[in-house]
């Protein structure tokens, strides 16, 4: 189920929650509406409020610090991509198999893991299906396979002189600082906000709305209050599980590094790879 089905059935529960309480209350004796009950009620709200207010406010800072940090380590991945390639273009024709790998990991990246937006131009990266069992598409098997067949084509590149095994070696460094930074952004992205504690705090502000149906007096205006604040917190959890998915939904770290990134390396002298049908397998950079 998605965020927004998520928060809409909380609000609905908080609702009926209230109508539950008022309907409970008119009906209850009317010895159990005297002053001490009422303010007895009236401070377990306030106890339940104020905790639920702080975990929410904890949750919702701590979503927001994992998008945040997803987007910088998206920011990282992409220039490590882009020194990679630089360096990459100093080892000549022998490297272009590898700077067309790489180009080709960049765009199928792009393409996989934000699909809700326009997939790069071109023929010359594969269009990997959505995976049901991946909820983010960089953890792809197809995607660490491309950068480890470039990899494995950079380490045996032949270095004849001096000069082409330091840039060889300083390519590999890139390029383990590249593998690593996708790791990073893979085991960023998988984070995700426990179900059974979601349920329960849930269950908490039905708790506190079943308590305000208590407590409140019937009537147009404490509905319309009780109406916005439960709309209120349901925005709120909205907004918390929707950054927990960081590459889909309203809240979505921004491709913009990685098309930049892209754009780079195919602006680059060759940096752009034959078309995947018109390449055969024994040309340079297929």
């Amino acid at each position: 189920m998605q965020s927004p089905w998520i928060a809409l059935l909380a609000f609905v529960l908080m609702l009926l929650a209230t109508g539950l309480g008022a309907l409970i209350r008119w009906r209850w004796p009317e010895h159990h509406s005297n002053r001490e009950t009422i303010e007895l009620l009236q401070s377990t709200v306030m106890m339940l409020a104020t905790f639920a207010a702080i975990v929410l406010g904890l949750l919702l800072t701590s979503a927001k610090a994992d998008f945040d940090g997803i987007e910088n380590d998206i920011r990282a991945l992409s220039a490590s991509l882009v020194q990679l390639d630089l360096s990459l273009e100093g080892l000549g024709s022998p490297a272009l198999p590898v700077r067309h790998e790489l180009a080709r990991y960049t765009a199928a990246a792009l393409a996989s893991s934000w699909r809700d937006e326009p997939l790069p131009a071109g023929d010359y990266y594969p269009r990997l299906p959505p995976s049901r069992q991946l909820r983010f598409n960089q953890n792809s098997p197809e995607l660490g396979q491309m950068l480890e067949r470039a990899n494995t084509t950079l380490e045996a590149l032949p270095a004849t002189t001096t000069t082409a095994a330091h840039a060889q070696q300083s390519s590999l460094r890139l390029m383990g600082v590249v593998l690593k930074e996708r790791w990073r952004v893979v085991e960023a992205a998988e984070g995700t906000l426990s179900t059974p504690f979601l349920i329960v705090l849930v269950f908490w502000l039905v708790v506190i709305f079943l308590c305000f149906g208590l407590s409140a007096p019937f009537n147009h205006l404490s509905f319309m209050v009780t109406a916005l604040s439960g709309l209120a917190l349901a925005s709120a959890l909205f907004v918390i599980i929707d950054l927990y998915v960081p590459f889909t939904g309203f809240f979505t770290v921004s491709s913009l590094p990685m098309h930049q990134a892209l754009k780079e390396i195919l602006a680059q002298p060759d940096g752009t790879p034959r078309p995947l049908k018109a390449c055969a397998p024994e040309s340079p950079g297929c």
